[in-house]
């Protein structure tokens, strides 16, 4: 397995760039996402890489974040989604708005993906959706954010309390999940005042 290649990016095409290393050019399927985020030509590049292999397949996909790559490994554990509809997806919505368009159900913003339509974004929804949690939803913003909580199962439970609280309100799930994750959460703030700040941040949606 390679878990990345780190190397002069030597070529950029359409859903894919060339890395060459040790005088060897990999060629690597990326999702357009990844474009606003690459180096000029000639510079060093990092990137994060997935070998699938089929019967008749041999190729490489890579991403600039091990988020993405998780993401981009579970997606492709969906039936009916391969490697292109899970790069479609990438490049429709980051990592964290597609966990919280799983969470909430949201077939209608994960159907916006190129190639996915209503069913198949349902299908991935039923699939997936065990599989995260709301700890898991929030945890880059946890890890990037300035919260101040005394331990993430604490600050998780004054999100989802949040959270609830924004679709009691009349507000979608989605929105709501973003909203609240998008927030910064500090120590000793109540439900209710971290509802107020993901208010000024749902406003904006």
């Amino acid at each position: 397995m390679i878990a990345y290649i780190k190397g002069e990016l030597a070529a950029v095409y359409p859903g894919g760039i060339v890395v060459e290393q040790g005088g060897i050019g990999y060629e690597i399927g990326v999702p357009f996402s990844v474009m606003d985020g690459l180096p000029a030509l000639g510079e060093s590049v990092k990137i994060y890489t997935y070998l699938y292999v089929r019967e008749d397949i041999l190729k490489l996909y890579g991403f600039l974040t091990r988020d993405d790559l998780e993401i981009f490994k579970l997606l492709i554990t969906v039936s009916g989604i391969g490697p292109k509809g899970a790069l479609g997806i990438l490049a429709a919505m980051t990592p964290d708005d597609l966990r919280f368009a799983i969470l909430a159900g949201d077939t209608k913003t994960i159907a916006k993906a190129p190639g996915i339509g209503k069913k198949t974004a349902g299908k991935l929804i039923l699939e997936l959706k065990d599989k995260l949690s709301l700890s898991e939803a929030f945890e880059g913003q946890l890890g990037s954010s300035k919260d101040k909580a005394s331990s993430k199962e604490e600050t998780s439970g004054i999100r989802k309390d949040a959270v609830e609280a924004l679709v009691a309100l009349g507000y979608t799930s989605a929105d709501a999940l973003r909203a609240v994750g998008q927030a910064e959460l500090t120590e000793g703030m109540s439900v209710e005042e971290l509802l107020k700040k993901s208010l000024k941040h749902i406003s904006s949606f």
